[in-house]
């Protein structure tokens, strides 16, 4: 064997024994994001599925869904894929033509930069802070409220489906306001990519074979982004329908599921209802299951004009 030919198995043993030495850096890196969601997501996940399927003394049992059939668990329900649906329905309209407009801006210019970096802020912007800020825009005494009654003599409180349960925004009516102000920033952070993706090449086209722009968002636009655009309001439903900080903090009437589990939860004193957010959390996890595969789905589709 030649000198150069030895040298090259030596470099090929080397860079072999490089890899797995990489390879265990990276799981070794990877190892504390993994032992947080095992213990702050799996665990507590198990836990809960457990605790709806098992008795007090931990046999196996489906009486507990009989939880379902509840009017209050229901109407909670109910609330919540409506509020969620309609939160995701409107965000995502509003979110795309917001994206679709910044593509007159410059991808480095001041606007886009000033959007992306509010959109990343304003879409984790919730919990206390948000209901304040609604309650002192849109409360009962609020900015806004108080100056559509001076102005033009309206109350928006009466717009409230329940008039025997207070004002407009602490209904689930009244939370589409809140839900809605950090579901367009998400709906800008997910769906831009996908419309930075449409080729100018495609537009050049249209327009060589005489077609004009409104002929190329029906027939190319709209097609392409699709499944980007169904996918992004399928995230955005999950998070509605996930939310619970901010429902919580304006109200403590049970209209959401996620305020109905935390009621339960805090019901330490009743034995009898320990099983209830168990059942309630077997309840969402269906749910986000459902909501979850359809977006793979759409994602998988969406990634074919991503290459």
């Amino acid at each position: 064997m030649t000198a150069t030919a030895s040298a090259a198995v030596g470099r090929a043993a080397g860079a072999g024994a490089a890899k797995p030495r990489r390879r265990s850096a990276g799981l070794l890196g990877f190892a504390p994001f993994a032992a947080y969601t095992l213990v702050f997501m799996a665990v507590p996940t198990v836990l809960a599925v457990w605790s709806g399927l098992t008795t007090q003394s931990g046999a196996f049992t489906l009486e507990n869904f009989h939880a379902f059939a509840q009017p209050g668990i229901q109407k909670a329900f109910v609330n919540s894929l409506v509020l969620s649906l309609a939160v995701a329905v409107a965000a995502s309209v509003l979110g795309a033509i917001l994206c679709v407009a910044l593509l007159a801006a410059r991808p480095d210019g001041f606007l886009r930069v000033v959007v992306d970096a509010a959109s990343s802020v304003l879409a984790q912007f919730g919990g206390v802070m948000l209901a304040f800020a609604f309650i002192a825009t849109i409360g009962s005494a609020g900015m806004f409220t108080l100056w559509m009654k001076d102005a033009f003599g309206f109350d928006i409180n009466s717009l409230a489906p329940d008039k025997t349960a207070g004002p407009l925004l602490y209904q689930a009516t009244g939370l589409f306001f809140p839900y809605l102000y950090f579901s367009i920033p998400l709906m800008v952070i997910v769906f831009m990519p996908a419309v930075e993706g449409l080729r100018a090449q495609w537009g050049e086209a249209v327009a060589t074979l005489g077609g004009n722009r409104a002929q190329y968002w029906w027939h190319v636009g709209m097609p392409v982004l699709a499944p980007s655009f169904f996918g992004s309001l399928i995230l955005i439903f999950a998070g509605a329908f996930s939310s619970f900080a901010t429902a919580a903090a304006l109200t403590n009437a049970g209209i959401l599921v996620p305020v109905v589990m935390q009621q339960y939860l805090g019901s330490e004193t009743d034995a009898s209802v320990a099983h209830i957010p168990g059942v309630l959390a077997i309840g969402m996890l269906a749910v986000m299951a459902v909501v979850m595969a359809l977006y793979s789905v759409l994602q998988r589709r969406a990634a074919r004009w991503q290459r």
